[in-house]
């Protein structure tokens, strides 16, 4: 019984509408004893032969009555519990989805997509179960087998009722046992299915690449060997869930046979009438109700504890990045002046991933950051988005340091461009304005334009309209990025951080979209960090990186100066190029 203390909190701000909903349990309750009784007495008047058309149809309009009666308070209570019910799971999912939107980083790495959709679906659907189907089981059984047995005890024989009950208390001890059991059950099945689920996201999300190397087989065996699993689970939980109604059917058996026998003997020795005993099976079908409904309440109650808990723990979980009550609310804008001594990833403080990093940026300049793949680079913009806060040193951006900042004025003055572009499955149009939902269509164009996308749009069969498919799966690898650059430009951010984000695209491409930036971004800071150099030559400074540290730095004339790291590979991509040319020439 323990989730309805924790629900309590719910129970108690709706309990007007509960109230309600208890009440037309009652009415029903109340009215059901009445059909039984008249069936009785009818049996009685034809048994004596007392019954004519008057008595019958007394008999038949009362039950019409009763039948409307129970129709209404039937509607109330369903109507009331099962209406609370959709309110908290309405509740509780809208606060898990905002919890999701206000996690950091470190809580997407700890958590899987799958594991986190399961709790969002599964496990809610189960807490709502008891707030519906659990105050269901819990109020009916006590209230119509309460007043059912009053009926039994008041009108039939009490004696009657003692012996008929004597089988029930296995039910309490069944119940107990096989409760803990299931909760036990439960949570282990819940979070296989989480697992199943992680497989499933992963599977349809690398699709082209499990196709692209032949792994079709080898990744059906991985899931049907977790399908396996999960099965092997929920057996278990299948098999202890089965014991309930076998049970209570033996329970239900042994109480008509004893009915039965001693009834019988009631009638043959005159201390009840035939119709009594008519009446009194009746009342114990009317049980029947809810001894199955104590079953089904430990089963809905232990599975609802269970999905609870694996909730809560979700909603406890603090994001290390934290908004400061009295932050600076206005948007930024100025020069920025990155100072970080020390970071390294939660969890893993012994490694450390930058170390020293130190640069200036004045307001309407271009930084260029490049290095080896796991250098660092999309750590120091990451920072920038405050995915996370725990570094020795100071990022300021307009004399504030940006843990100064609200996250709804830092944000929005920073446009980011990943190398992985995340497209909704949407339109050209949506995807473009998602960052702005307001913007025009000359505005949408406009930001089309400037990163080299117009023409690839007007080869669209839809132009704007065209749908992209899921994560963009339609569209090119350089169009996804050109697409993302003109959402991110759409904005027009006091920052524009592009992270490797013209990886994908030609030389010619690059080229155009950098001048178009350059053109239009001469009083906007720009900071790109790149594997490709020719993307960075034009920057007001370049830093180069190694190992989290910064080994070369200048513009791209003193770094080319430098005869070092950066000059180096800066002609072997220009050697690269050329013969990528020549041979495209040649073919």
């Amino acid at each position: 019984m323990s989730i309805f203390k924790k629900l309590n909190w719910y129970f108690k701000r709706e309990w007007k509408y509960y109230s309600m909903g208890l009440l037309g349990l009652l009415l029903t309750a109340l009215l059901a004893i009445i059909p039984p009784r008249l069936i009785g007495v009818l049996v009685d008047a034809i048994h004596g032969g007392k019954l004519d058309l008057s008595r019958l149809t007394i008999l038949l309009g009362v039950l019409f009555v009763v039948a409307v009666g129970q129709y209404g308070a039937r509607y109330l209570w369903r109507t009331e519990i099962w209406g609370e019910a959709a309110k908290l799971e309405a509740i509780l999912r809208t606060r898990l989805f905002w919890h999701y939107m206000q996690m950091d980083q470190n809580f997407f790495q700890k958590y899987r997509t799958g594991d986190l959709m399961a709790h969002a679906t599964n496990d809610l659907s189960a807490i709502q179960r008891v707030a519906g189907g659990g105050i269901l089981q819990f109020a009916d059984s006590i209230i119509t087998g309460g007043t059912t047995l009053i009926a039994m005890i008041s009108l039939i024989d009490w004696r009657l009722t003692l012996i008929a009950i004597i089988p029930f208390p296995l039910l309490a001890v069944m119940a107990r046992y096989l409760g803990n059991k299931i909760h036990i059950a439960f949570r282990e099945s819940q979070a296989a299915f989480s697992r199943l689920n992680n497989k499933s996201e992963e599977s349809i999300s690398g699709i082209k690449v499990i196709k692209s190397l032949g792994q079709e087989k080898e990744d059906m065996k991985d899931f049907n060997g977790q399908v396996d699993k999960t099965i092997k689970i929920n057996r278990r939980v299948n098999v202890l869930d089965s014991l309930f109604d076998p049970m209570t059917t033996m329970i239900i058996a042994l109480s008509y046979v004893v009915t039965i026998v001693y009834g019988g003997h009631l009638v043959v020795t005159n201390q009840i009438t035939i119709g009594s005993l008519v009446s009194f099976i009746s009342y114990l079908a009317m049980l029947i109700w809810p001894m199955f409904a104590v079953g089904m309440l430990f089963n809905t109650l232990e599975r609802g504890n269970a999905s609870y808990d694996r909730v809560m723990d979700l909603l406890n979980e603090k994001s290390l990045v934290i908004d400061k009550p009295d932050g600076v609310s206005k948007s930024p804008k100025g020069a920025i002046d990155y100072n970080v001594k020390k970071f390294a990833y939660p969890g893993d403080d012994s490694k450390v991933i930058l170390s020293n990093i130190d640069f200036k940026i004045p307001e309407g300049g271009t930084f260029g950051i490049v290095g080896r793949v796991s250098s660092g680079k999309s750590t120091i913009l990451r920072l920038f988005l405050r995915q996370f806060d725990n570094y020795e040193g100071s990022i300021k951006f307009g004399g504030v340091d940006i843990r100064d900042y609200k996250m709804d004025s830092l944000i929005p003055a920073i446009g980011y461009i990943p190398q992985d572009t995340f497209l909704f499955s949407d339109t050209v149009r949506e995807n473009i304005r998602f960052a702005r939902p307001n913007a025009t269509q000359a505005e949408i164009e406009e930001a089309a334009q400037k990163s080299d996308l117009t023409n690839q749009i007007a080869g669209f069969s839809e132009g704007y309209d065209t749908q992209v498919g899921e994560e963009g799966i339609s569209l090119s690898g350089g169009q996804r990025q050109r697409l993302a650059i003109a959402r991110a430009l759409l904005i027009n951010p006091e920052l524009l951080i592009l992270d490797d984000a013209l990886s994908a695209v030609d030389a010619e491409t690059e080229s155009q979209i950098l001048a178009n930036l350059r053109a239009e971004r001469k009083k906007k800071t720009t900071i790109i960090a790149a594997h490709r150099l020719s993307s960075v030559m034009n920057a007001d400074e370049i830093i180069v990186l190694d190992e989290g540290h910064i080994i070369e730095r200048g513009s791209h004339e003193q770094l080319m100066a430098k005869n070092g790291w950066y000059a180096t590979m800066f002609h072997r991509q220009e050697l690269e190029t050329k013969a990528q040319v020549r041979g495209n020439s040649n073919g």
